[in-house]
């Protein structure tokens, strides 16, 4: 679909999560009708889909959370992802999910990694459903490791893809690799650099075709202040900006607020230009190439 005023891109819809202070109100005061009314301004935002989770309350509280599923879904007809590493929780979430109130399309599970590859034992018995697969991290000598280079982070994810496909016949079409966006500001190791590689590589893969490439840009402008040195919005010029560079290359999917107003940016932006700088850096140099997306 086209979405987010210009880019060719879907938008999941992050805002029923009680990250957000807003949303944890809603909840915490039982209001279904605050959260179907924050599911349909997502909607008509432009989100093809809903993240949902309701915090520590979806272990401990199962009927309440199958009752906000629910109700969301009496409101919006669109298809849920489910947010939850637990695979009671995820249990509830798709026994409850009405697959024909979502237009006949499946739920998408959030997120599957590599170490946390039980979520998959829902699939035979509650499937077919859509898989969110975490490319941050590996599974190494038994153990968990983060990926640093694009090469690590394209293996795992279509090592991950191959091994869905093999074992359960789901179709790359009904993956979403999250390549994981990162903040800028503690990046002195070219994890962005690595990041767009990535998602250049999985895309060109004929293997891959149809491939979900994804990420939230919630943590890219962590710890800088709200403005840029040419007095605009720092956060989402800096979101804008990886949007701009990664779009062209196959990353087609965010995890977003989708009424911000995300839109590709000139050659000519300040941010756009400061953000490139950093891309060519590492170490203390990268350091000094983020502060010049806020000091003149």
């Amino acid at each position: 679909m086209t979405g987010a005023r210009g880019f060719n891109i879907e938008m999941i819809g992050d805002r029923i999560n009680p990250g957000f202070k807003s949303t944890k109100a809603l909840l915490d005061a039982d209001d279904l009708a605050g959260v179907q009314a924050l599911a349909v301004k997502q909607v008509e935002a432009g989100a093809s889909a809903l993240d949902v989770t309701i915090g520590p309350r979806e272990a401990t509280d199962p009927v309440f959370l199958a009752t906000v599923v629910r109700a969301i879904q009496d409101a919006v007809q669109v298809p849920l992802c489910f947010d939850s590493p637990s695979i009671h929780v995820q249990e509830v979430c798709l026994e409850t999910y009405d697959r024909a109130r979502a237009g006949g399309k499946p739920a998408i599970i959030n997120s599957i990694t590599e170490q946390r590859w039980e979520l998959m034992n829902l699939y035979k018995p509650l499937g077919p459903f859509q898989v969110i697969v975490m490319a941050s991290e590996r599974m190494e000598d038994g153990a968990a490791k983060s990926n640093k280079t694009a090469e690590e982070i394209a293996a795992t994810a279509k090592r991950a893809t191959l091994r869905l496909q093999a074992e359960y016949g789901i179709a790359p079409s009904d993956v979403y690799i999250d390549v994981s966006v990162s903040a800028v500001v503690a990046d002195t190791n070219g994890l962005h650099r690595a990041t767009l590689q990535a998602v250049r590589t999985l895309h060109d893969d004929p293997q891959l075709e149809g491939l979900h490439l994804m990420g939230g840009l919630t943590n890219i402008g962590q710890q800088l202040p709200p403005k840029a040195a040419d007095g605009s919005d720092l956060k989402l010029a800096l979101e804008c900006a990886f949007l701009t560079l990664a779009v062209p290359l196959g990353f087609n999917t965010i995890l977003c607020t989708p009424w911000r107003n995300y839109h590709p940016l000139p050659d000519d932006n300040y941010v756009l230009a400061a953000y490139k700088n950093i891309l060519e850096h590492t170490g203390s140099n990268a350091l000094r190439a983020v502060r010049k997306l806020y000091r003149a």
